[in-house]
């Protein structure tokens, strides 16, 4: 079986074939950065009937949360508030968004949290799962397109909490409720 990737190289496009020998292509210099873009072209191994089982759980906190309409970190959340979700910002930079009194962490929250939708980078993800693991009942920690932490991941799948990364919330959603 051949894997085929269009990689953008400084000046064209190369079509490049594999086969079984992937692995060891990726510790080349010309193929630097392609490990990362290959992992994040795919999700996590959650069902279609998994997610939707997600969205039960009705408290979000959203890390990263903007008070800039424009981001993704603001529709989204607007979205699923929209939907009948109940969603706490957590912004250490705004006191209030949409509405809604900010916190500055997870652990923070006096109220019930259920899933954890995390907008920020993949780096800053590590000490975010580690702070949610300090507010009992977390039961997902969700991180958005392009976000993945395998450390992070590592941890919250260690204490029983379901780790969905590099999809959107309100994509999915969309995608799996709507039936227009």
């Amino acid at each position: 079986m051949h894997v085929i990737f269009w990689i953008l190289s400084q000046d064209h496009y190369n079509l490049v074939q594999y086969k079984n020998h992937i692995a060891s292509a990726l510790h080349t210099n010309h193929f630097k950065g392609l490990s990362q873009w290959m992992y994040m072209t795919s999700t996590d191994g959650h069902t279609d009937e998994e997610i939707r089982k997600i969205y039960n759980f009705k408290n979000i906190a959203v890390v990263g949360m903007s008070r800039d309409p424009a981001k993704a970190a603001h529709f989204v959340p607007k979205y699923m508030i929209e939907m009948g979700y109940n969603v706490i910002p957590v912004n250490p930079s705004a006191a209030e968004i949409l509405g809604r009194r900010t916190y500055s962490r997870v652990s923070d929250i006096k109220s019930e949290v259920d899933i954890v939708d995390v907008f920020r980078p993949s780096e800053d993800v590590y000490p975010v799962v580690e702070d949610s693991m300090k507010k009992p009942g977390i039961r997902v920690i969700w991180l958005q397109e392009g976000i993945h932490n395998s450390n992070g991941e590592k941890i919250a799948q260690e204490s029983n909490i379901d780790f969905v990364f590099n999809r959107c919330i309100m994509a999915e959603h969309m995608r799996l409720f709507n039936d227009d």
